[in-house]
C-alpha cells in the first residue's frame, strides 16, 4: 500500500516568488486583447508582400510628389493654361500703350518659335466669371498670342505657358507687376507716377508718398521726387494728355512745377483749346502753355534763393526815315512793331511778303 503524501500549504514567502517567476516567463498584451489576433498583427506588419522593385518604386514615387509639392508651393512648376481662365486686366497695368509694330514682331517670334518666356499668374480669391487667374507680368506675350489664335484659329494658342506666383510672398501684386517691367524694359517716369497714384487709390499704400517709396525702394531720392513730380501730373492733367508717355523729364518736371504753383486751371484751359494728334504737338501745346503762364516768386521764407524774373526781350530800332521797329516776346511768340508817318497797309504787307520769303528760304 502506497504511502500518502503530506500536503504542506505554501507561505507568503513562497507565493511570493511563485508570483515572480510566472511574470518573468510570461510577455504582457494589451487589456482584453485575444492572443491569436495579436500574433497575427505582428506577423502582418512584419511582412510586405511587394516585391523588392515595388516597394523602391514607391519609395520613388513618394519622394517625387514631396518634390512636386514643394516646387509647385515655390511656382517653379510651367503649365499649360486655357486663355480663358486668365483674366488679363485683374491689375491695372502700369504700361500705357502698346507699340503696334513691337506687337507684331512680337507675333512674328512666336509664330515662328513658340513662346520662349511663359507669363506669371497668381490665382483669384474670388473667380470672375469664368476667370481663375489674373495676370502679373507678360501682358504683351498674352496679347499676342491671343491675337494669333484669333488669327489662325490653331489649337495650339488656345493655351499659353504659365506660372503660379504667390504675389503676397514676392512683396505684393504691384510691386510684384512693376519690378518685372522694370527688369525687362524700363518704365518712363509717367508710368512711374501712375501705377503709384492707382496702388494708392486701390488701398494698397496709405498715400501717393508711400507708393513711390514702396514700389521703388531700389531707386535714388532724386528718382523718387521725379516719380512724385510724374504722379501729380497723372492725377491733375491725366484724362487731357492724349501722348503722356512721350513727355520729356525736363516738359514734365516744368510742368509739375506750375501745377504746384497752383496753375492747374490755365493748363487745362490752354490744353482743352485743341486736341493733339501727335506726340510733337501735345509738346508743343505744354510748352505755349508753359511759356503764358506768369513766374511766380518763389517765398523767400520757405528758403533757399529767390529767382528773379527775367525781363521780356525786346529791341527798337529809329530808322532814318522816321520809322522805328520794336520786337518783343509775350511767352507764346516774337512780335513786330512797326511805328511811322510811312506806316500804312501797303508798306506793312510788303514787309510780311518780304518776311515770308526770308522764312520759306531753305
Amino acid at each position: 500500500m502506497a504511502k500518502r503524501r503530506k500536503l504542506v500549504t505554501p507561505s507568503a514567502s513562497d507565493l511570493d516568488q511563485i508570483e515572480q517567476e510566472f511574470r518573468g516567463e510570461t510577455t504582457a498584451r494589451a487589456p482584453l486583447s485575444v492572443p491569436i489576433a495579436q500574433v497575427a498583427a505582428e506577423s502582418a506588419g512584419a511582412f510586405d508582400p511587394r516585391t523588392q522593385a515595388d516597394r523602391e518604386k514607391s519609395a520613388k514615387d513618394s519622394a517625387d510628389a514631396k518634390i512636386l509639392r514643394e516646387s509647385q508651393s515655390k511656382g517653379l512648376i510651367l503649365k499649360e493654361l486655357p486663355l480663358e481662365l486668365i483674366h488679363a486686366d485683374a491689375l491695372v497695368r502700369d504700361r500705357v500703350v502698346l507699340d503696334a509694330e513691337q506687337m507684331n514682331e512680337l507675333q512674328m517670334s512666336i509664330a515662328k518659335g513658340g513662346l520662349r518666356l511663359p507669363i506669371e499668374v497668381f490665382e483669384l480669391s474670388k473667380p470672375e466669371g469664368e476667370h481663375r487667374y489674373g495676370l502679373l507680368s507678360g501682358y504683351r506675350r498674352l496679347h499676342a498670342v491671343q491675337a494669333l489664335k484669333e488669327l489662325t484659329t490653331n489649337e495650339k494658342y488656345n493655351t499659353i505657358k504659365a506660372i503660379i506666383r504667390d504675389p503676397d510672398a514676392m512683396g505684393g501684386t504691384f510691386a510684384a507687376m512693376i519690378e518685372e517691367n522694370e527688369i525687362r524694359a524700363a518704365l518712363s517716369h509717367y508710368e512711374r507716377g501712375r501705377i503709384s497714384v492707382i496702388a494708392a487709390q486701390q488701398g494698397a499704400f496709405e498715400n501717393t508718398e508711400a507708393a513711390v517709396n514702396g514700389l521703388f525702394p531700389m531707386a535714388s531720392k532724386a528718382k523718387r521726387s521725379k516719380i512724385r513730380s510724374f504722379a501729380l501730373i497723372f492725377e491733375e492733367l491725366g484724362d487731357m494728355l492724349v501722348f503722356p508717355d512721350q513727355l520729356k523729364e525736363r516738359d514734365g518736371l516744368k510742368l509739375a512745377a506750375a501745377l504746384r504753383e497752383g496753375h492747374e486751371s490755365k493748363l487745362r484751359d490752354a490744353m482743352a483749346i485743341t486736341t493733339p494728334t501727335t506726340p510733337e504737338q501735345e509738346i508743343y501745346q505744354i510748352e505755349t502753355a508753359l511759356a503764358a503762364l506768369t513766374v511766380v516768386r518763389k517765398d523767400p521764407a520757405r528758403g533757399g534763393r529767390p529767382k528773379k524774373v527775367p525781363p521780356a526781350p525786346h529791341s527798337a530800332r529809329q530808322l532814318k526815315s522816321g520809322v522805328r521797329l520794336a520786337s518783343s516776346h509775350d511767352g507764346q511768340g516774337w512780335m513786330i512793331r512797326i511805328n511811322g508817318d510811312r506806316v500804312d497797309q501797303e508798306l506793312v504787307e510788303i514787309a510780311m511778303a518780304e518776311l515770308e520769303r526770308l522764312l520759306d528760304a531753305p
